[in-house]
C-alpha cells in the first residue's frame, strides 16, 4: 500500500509539473465556464442625435476561465473587440462585438492556455459620413478617448476583483484587435491628457484649426483614467451641462503589463515614450485601412480619409528604440515561427501577417462570420477567401508568436525549452545545399556536417504548413506534395542549431 501511495503521489506530481510546463504556452485545459458582469457605467454619445443628451450605458464583459483550474494567482487578458466605434451591424462590417466569431474563438483558446480572459464592451460613437474632416477627427479621437478612460476602468475593475476570480494584478495583458488595437495602443502610450495636443507627426491634428481649441478637452470629458467627472459646461450649446465621463472603480492604478496589437494603429507616435509597456503587434503590410507605417487612416466602407497614424512598423520600430521589449527582444528564438518571423523584420515584437498580392487587400485575414452575417458581402471584399479553417491557422500564428514572448515579460515561469537556447545559423554556416531551387516536386537536402532531425516548412505568411519530425539523417528529399505554386521557408533543426532555407515550387 505504501508503494502504491508513493507511485500514486510521483504521477501526480510528473502530472503536475507537465502541466505547468505547457501552461501558458499550448493548451493545458479542455473546457471553459464562460459569464457575463458589469465593469463599470458610463455615458454614451451614440444616442444624442435622438435624445439631444447622453445616456448611461452598462460597460459589459465576458469572462472566459479555464475548467478545474487550481491557480490562485492567475495572468488577466481583457481583450477589446474591433468595429469601427460603431454598433453592429450599422458599421458595415462582418463583426463589432464582443462575442464576434473570432473574439469567442480567440478568448475560449487562451483560456484554455490557463489565462483568464475577458472580453469588453466599451463606448461607441463617430460620425465617419462627415462631410468636414475636421468633423472626422474630431469625433474619432473623442472616441478614441473614451476608449481609453474605459480601458482603464476594465483594469481597474478586475484590479478589485481579484481575489474572487483568483488573478495576479501584476500580470494584465490588454489585447486589442482591429479598433480594439487602436483602443489598446492608445491606452498603452497615453500618459496624460496633454499629449493629446501635443502632437508631432503632424504637429496639432488634433487641435480644432477655426478656434485653436483642442478637440477633446479634459474638463468636459473627463481625465485620460476616467476618475473625473466631464461636464460640458458651455451655455447655449444643446448638451450644456452634459455629463461626458463617470468615474467607477476608483483606488487601484491603471497600469498593466504587456500590450498585444492585431491590426490597429496609433493615435501619434510621439505618445510612445519610456513608460510604455512592452508591445506585440500583427499587422498586415497592405492593409488598406490602417497603415502599416506612417499613413492616413481611412474609413472603411466608404474609403474617407480621416488623419495620419502610425502602424504596427512604426509602432514596433520605435519600442525597439527605446528598448521596452528587453524582456525578450535579447533572447535567442529558435522555434520555427520566431525563425521565420526574423526572416521578414528586424523588430523584436512585430509580425508582418504578408499575403499574396492577388490578396493584398486580406486586412483581417485571422477574421471569420457566419455566411448568414448581415454584412457578410462586405466582409469579404476585404477577407475574400474568409473561413474558420483560414483563421485558425492565422490564430495560430498570433497566439504562438505571442505566448513565449508573454511568459517572459510576465514572468510566469514557463517551460521554454524548445523555444530557446538552440543556435541559429545562416545556411552558408550549416553547409547544407539544396536542389533544384526553383523545384518542380522534391527538393534535395544534403548536411554534410550535421545530422537533420526535424524540418518545419512554412508559406510566405509564415504559417507552418508542413512539418517532418524524426529525420535523423544528413540527406532529405522534401516532398512538396499538395503544396500551392510559390515561395516557402524550410527550417531545418539540427541538435544544437538550426538553420532556414528559401524553397520556391513552381509548375504543377
Amino acid at each position: 500500500m505504501k508503494k502504491n501511495f508513493l507511485l500514486l503521489c510521483f504521477l501526480l506530481c510528473a502530472t503536475s509539473m507537465a502541466v505547468a510546463q505547457k501552461r501558458y504556452l499550448e493548451k493545458t485545459f479542455d473546457q471553459v465556464s464562460v459569464s457575463s458582469g458589469i465593469y463599470g457605467y458610463n455615458y454614451t454619445v451614440l444616442l444624442v442625435p435622438q435624445t439631444g443628451h447622453s445616456r448611461l450605458q452598462p460597460l459589459v464583459y465576458d469572462l472566459y476561465q479555464p475548467t478545474g483550474d487550481t491557480e490562485t494567482a492567475r495572468p488577466l487578458i481583457l481583450y477589446f473587440h474591433t468595429g469601427n466605434f460603431l454598433p453592429f451591424p450599422q458599421n458595415g462590417g462582418p463583426s463589432g462585438t464582443r462575442s464576434d466569431s473570432t473574439i469567442v474563438e480567440m478568448c475560449t483558446r487562451l483560456a484554455k492556455m490557463g489565462y483568464v480572459v475577458a472580453s469588453c464592451d466599451y463606448r461607441l460613437g463617430w460620425n465617419p459620413l462627415a462631410p468636414k474632416i475636421e468633423d472626422r477627427i474630431n469625433t474619432l479621437i473623442n472616441a478614441a478617448y473614451r476608449g481609453v478612460q474605459d480601458a482603464r476602468t476594465a483594469i481597474r475593475y478586475f484590479k478589485l476583483e481579484a481575489e474572487s476570480i483568483s488573478l495576479d494584478t501584476s500580470k494584465i495583458i490588454l489585447f486589442g484587435q482591429g479598433t480594439g488595437g487602436y483602443v489598446t495602443l492608445n491606452t498603452a502610450t497615453l500618459d496624460k491628457y496633454s499629449e493629446i495636443p501635443n502632437t508631432t507627426s503632424p504637429p496639432g491634428k488634433f487641435i480644432n484649426p477655426d478656434n485653436g481649441f483642442p478637440y477633446v478637452l479634459e474638463s468636459f470629458n473627463g481625465n485620460i483614467d476616467g476618475t473625473s467627472w466631464g461636464i460640458l459646461n458651455f451655455p447655449g450649446h444643446p448638451q450644456d451641462g452634459d455629463t461626458l465621463n463617470r468615474p467607477n472603480n476608483l483606488g487601484p492604478s491603471s497600469d498593466f503589463q504587456l500590450q498585444v496589437n492585431i491590426g490597429g494603429a496609433l493615435g501619434d507616435i510621439s505618445w510612445l515614450d519610456e513608460n510604455t509597456p512592452p508591445m506585440i503587434s500583427f499587422q498586415s503590410p497592405t492593409d488598406p485601412f490602417a497603415p502599416y507605417n506612417t499613413g492616413v487612416l481611412i474609413v472603411p466602407q466608404v474609403n474617407l480619409p480621416v488623419v495620419e497614424v502610425q502602424g504596427a512598423l512604426a509602432i514596433q520600430q520605435k519600442v525597439d528604440e527605446l528598448g521596452l521589449n528587453a524582456a525578450f527582444a535579447d533572447k535567442d528564438f529558435l522555434d520555427p515561427l520566431s525563425n521565420f518571423q526574423e526572416s521578414l523584420t528586424g523588430y523584436s515584437g512585430l509580425y508582418p501577417l504578408n499575403r499574396p498580392d492577388s490578396l493584398k487587400y486580406d486586412s483581417s485575414p485571422w477574421d471569420f462570420w457566419a455566411a448568414s452575417n448581415p454584412n457578410n458581402a462586405a466582409g469579404l471584399q476585404t477577407n475574400p477567401n474568409m473561413s474558420k479553417e483560414k483563421a485558425i491557422a492565422f490564430m495560430d500564428t498570433i497566439i504562438n508568436f505571442m505566448a513565449p514572448r508573454a511568459c517572459l515579460v510576465l514572468n510566469l515561469g514557463c517551460d521554454l525549452t524548445g523555444y530557446l537556447n538552440i543556435k541559429k545559423i545562416n545556411v552558408a554556416e550549416s553547409g547544407v545545399e539544396f536542389y533544384p531551387n526553383p523545384a518542380s516536386n522534391l527538393v534535395n537536402i544534403q548536411s554534410p556536417n550535421k545530422e537533420i532531425k526535424g524540418i518545419v516548412v512554412f508559406d510566405a505568411a509564415g504559417r507552418a504548413v508542413k512539418t517532418f519530425g524524426n529525420i535523423n539523417s544528413r540527406t532529405y528529399t522534401l516532398n512538396r506534395g499538395d503544396l500551392p505554386v510559390g515561395v516557402y521557408y524550410a527550417q531545418l533543426r539540427f541538435e544544437k542549431e538550426v538553420t532556414t532555407i528559401r524553397i520556391s515550387f513552381q509548375g504543377k
